[in-house]
């Protein structure tokens, strides 16, 4: 039993939100002039409740795993590349083991089950459930007990990060198949069709794309799942990596730690979260918007903005590596800009 899912979430500081902002009004600019690098700065100061927010210490985890649905042909390319992706990220070859290297990052990478066996290597962690979910438009993607499974190793991550607690948490993933589990996890919260949130996913033309989209309305249909069932939701619709960085999501708002979002997939992780715990989405920074055309479908639900929009529609934690940049230059600018009294400039207020 995951009894941890119950505990409450971590509250943000107030106090200091205030005296951010209060701060950013005095800087030498407009209020307001530096846009989002504002908002994220003030909002970093309440999440990690300091005066002067900072992002140096950050941790990336990939979890990965299979998707039972691929066979079906809802992806371009072979369920064994998610094994080889996984040996990829290990020896460093891969764009987010070349973000994180970049970032100073910790970074990890979980299997938590593959259809090829991933041989053992020192940079991954082995945590696997099964050789993949079950193809979730014909039975239901995992077990109760494999769900609770996948959701303990979110939380372990977590835990584990404790030793010398990040001051921001990226989730990636990797799993052929899991824009599917994704766009069908996403259609039970918005109790939407399929069709209007089905993509290319890893570059399927039009007429698979249709396919992907029959194939997830078939599994919509088959398990009809209400909006207010996200645990029953990810159980029958969801993958071991969906649902490891929806329980790692859940685990750093409880542990106070922000979270910063990566693409379509992350995103739907999170509105799971979201649903089973709301106030989850106080530690939530959204790092880009995808390609993936359901994404920003996601993100206006949520009311958010996300920092960067690059077409990108790569996964593994891509997106959100690539906005910790700026999320450094707003902490900078927050803590290093001179007040207008510091540096001798009239303020608008001025009537000199």
């Amino acid at each position: 039993m995951n009894t941890w899912l119950h505990e409450p979430v971590a509250v943000c500081d107030m106090d200091h939100q205030r005296a951010a902002y209060q701060h950013q009004a005095v800087l030498t600019k407009p209020l307001g002039a530096l846009g989002e690098l504002e908002t994220v700065a003030v909002r970093l100061a309440a999440m990690q409740g300091r005066f002067k927010p900072q992002v140096d210490n950050v941790q990336i985890t990939v979890f990965a795993a299979d998707h039972g649905i691929a066979a079906a042909g809802v992806s371009a390319y072979p369920q064994e590349v998610t094994a080889q992706m996984v040996m990829n990220f290990a020896s460093g070859g891969a764009a987010i083991s070349v973000l994180a290297r970049h970032l100073g990052a910790r970074f990890e990478v979980v299997d938590l089950g593959t259809l090829a066996t991933v041989p053992e290597h020192d940079n991954v962690i082995s945590r696997v459930i099964a050789k993949g979910t079950e193809d979730f438009s014909t039975a239901a993607a995992m077990n109760a007990d494999q769900l609770s499974r996948a959701l303990k190793v979110g939380f372990e991550r977590i835990e584990q990060s404790l030793s010398a607690p990040p001051d921001l948490f990226i989730a990636g993933e990797m799993g052929i198949g899991n824009t599917s589990s994704a766009s069908a996890l996403v259609a039970t919260l918005l109790q939407r069709p399929a069709r209007e949130l089905v993509g290319p996913g890893t570059g399927l033309d039009a007429a698979r794309v249709e396919q992907k989209a029959q194939r997830i309305q078939q599994a919509l249909d088959l398990h009809q799942v209400a909006a207010d069932q996200p645990l029953k939701a990810l159980q029958c619709l969801g993958g071991f990596e969906i649902a490891a960085m929806t329980g790692a999501y859940i685990r750093a708002a409880q542990r106070g730690i922000p979270v910063l979002i990566d693409g379509f997939i992350s995103t739907a992780a999170a509105m799971i979260a979201i649903a089973m715990k709301p106030e989850v989405k106080n530690w939530f920074i959204y790092g880009h918007c995808s390609d993936e055309p359901a994404h920003q479908l996601l993100l206006d639900h949520l009311q958010v903005t996300p920092l960067l929009k690059l077409g990108m529609r790569l996964g593994e934690g891509s997106g959100a590596a690539l906005a910790v940049d700026l999320l450094r230059a707003a902490c900078r600018l927050h803590a290093e800009m001179a007040t207008f009294a510091e540096a001798g400039v009239a303020d608008k207020d001025s009537t000199g």
